[in-house]
């Protein structure tokens, strides 16, 4: 993938002196080319708010508009010890097997926060072209992605457990695998989770044809 990083003035600069430093070449935007493990995609602020009936709501989020980090155009700020920078982030390649991490967890100095936000996602069909670069597009004739296997992080994030949903390619069926248990699992079922790693499979010319038939 490109990533493009830009620093950004202290926030509490005077707005003349932030004009001046944008000038300087060290707070100009630069380009990296970097290879990459897995996605990590960001969930949105989690605003837990109640209904009528007092009970809480839990927030939905669709796969594209997180995934919308990496269509080059989308910027996030990012903040360390002493600087902020401005990344975004562009796909320049893909892989045969894409792994996505939902970034549900957070971390501060006293404890871990979990996101439940549910994210809605289709099983198949899933097509990453326009995250490419234009000159990547003309060249990358295979962008659709299968859902293959699935991670779900259940309860609170000391005491929480672990699902595992998994596509068997000969039958198309999906199962769920806890511990030693497995059991049969309908694929709309697995999108109501909280989803934490999924691997999704690229789809290559003949398994086009075949699911088109």
């Amino acid at each position: 993938m490109r990533i493009f990083t830009k620093k950004l003035p202290h926030p509490d600069l005077p707005a003349e002196e932030k004009a001046q430093l944008l000038q300087n070449s060290e707070y100009q935007e630069r380009m990296v080319e970097s290879t990459f493990l897995y996605l990590t995609l960001d969930l949105p602020t989690a605003p837990l708010y109640k209904d009528e009936k007092e009970q809480l709501i839990i927030p939905q989020v669709p796969l594209f508009s997180i995934l919308a980090k990496f269509n080059g155009s989308t910027e996030k700020e990012y903040k360390t010890y002493k600087e902020n920078f401005l990344k975004r982030f562009q796909l320049t390649r893909l892989p045969p097997y894409l792994i996505f991490c939902i970034k549900r967890f957070t971390k501060n100095n006293f404890f871990v926060e979990k996101n439940p936000t549910i994210v809605n996602f289709p099983i198949t069909n899933v097509d990453l072209r326009e995250y490419l670069s234009e000159e990547v597009q003309a060249v990358h004739s295979h962008t659709t992605y299968d859902l293959i296997a699935n991670i779900v992080h259940d309860g609170k994030p000391s005491e929480g457990s672990y699902r595992i949903h998994v596509l068997h390619h000969g039958t198309g069926k999906w199962y769920e695998l806890q511990d030693l248990q497995v059991t049969d699992i309908l694929p709309q079922m697995i999108t109501l989770s909280e989803a934490y790693i999924q691997i999704w499979k690229r789809r290559e010319e003949d398994e086009t044809n075949q699911q088109g038939a």
